[in-house]
């Protein structure tokens, strides 16, 4: 935003993000008081929405670390936040519900608390010039959240190795988080942060969203975390295709 002045840029950048991520979770928060949605389906409307509102926002920042360190602010102060309600320091009932499957507030303390970690880390490491950070956050965004909703509205059909997982949950994430990859490919290639944003890069989008939604459906991932395992895969094989 400003050349000349990029700390200024960045602090400028940090603020109009942290409104929009903010704006957010208020939004959802107050979804949640109301009782608008079912709690399970608004907890994963944020796990969508979040992520990927924020990595909208990247293009705001300058392109080296600094810019990923301040980025970073936004997604760190949430993870305070969610340290003090996970604790019982402070209360926010529209917070709790909208980020936990039953309204226990010790649970913002696992899911919600590792989901942000992964975010932040793949902030700071990665960064808007990486796939591999389009590959992570768009997985574990857009496809782990899709898996869940597919999951509990058509999932009938369960898998032969995990029924708690259904085949129309895995297919779901597989294709929401390839999909959302290559949009997102395409936003960042727009600013000219991604160079190749041809076929072969796709099809290495498509190998990773078809990985982290085989890993999603086993059974380590519930004994886990699959915001962990989701991320980990996300990330180690996007190290090894990009």
């Amino acid at each position: 935003m400003f050349p000349e002045n990029t700390v200024l840029s960045d602090v400028c950048a940090t603020g109009i993000s942290g409104v929009v991520a903010f704006s957010c979770l208020g939004f959802w928060g107050e979804i949640g008081k109301r009782g608008i949605f079912d709690q399970k389906l608004i907890r994963k409307f944020v796990h969508i929405n979040i992520g990927l509102a924020f990595t909208l926002c990247w293009p705001l920042f300058s392109s080296g670390l600094q810019g990923a360190l301040f980025a970073s602010l936004i997604i760190g102060v949430n993870i305070i936040r969610m340290l003090l309600l996970g604790l019982g320091v402070y209360q926010d009932e529209g917070t709790i519900k909208s980020m936990s499957r039953h309204g226990d507030r010790r649970e913002l303390l696992k899911g919600p608390l590792y989901y942000a970690i992964s975010i932040t880390l793949v902030c700071i490491f990665y960064w808007k010039t990486s796939p591999i950070a389009i590959a992570v956050i768009c997985n574990l965004c857009a496809g782990d959240g899709m898996a869940d909703i597919v999951g509990r509205r058509l999932g009938t059909k369960k898998l032969p190795y995990n029924r708690n997982k259904s085949i129309a949950g895995s297919i779901g994430m597989a294709i929401a988080g390839f999909s959302v990859s290559v949009a997102y490919m395409y936003y960042f290639a727009s600013f000219g942060y991604i160079e190749n944003s041809g076929w072969d890069m796709i099809l290495r989008f498509f190998i990773i969203s078809i990985a982290s939604a085989i890993v999603e459906s086993l059974p380590i991932s519930t004994d886990i975390d699959d915001n962990l395992t989701v991320s980990l895969t996300s990330a180690l094989l996007g190290t090894l295709l990009f």
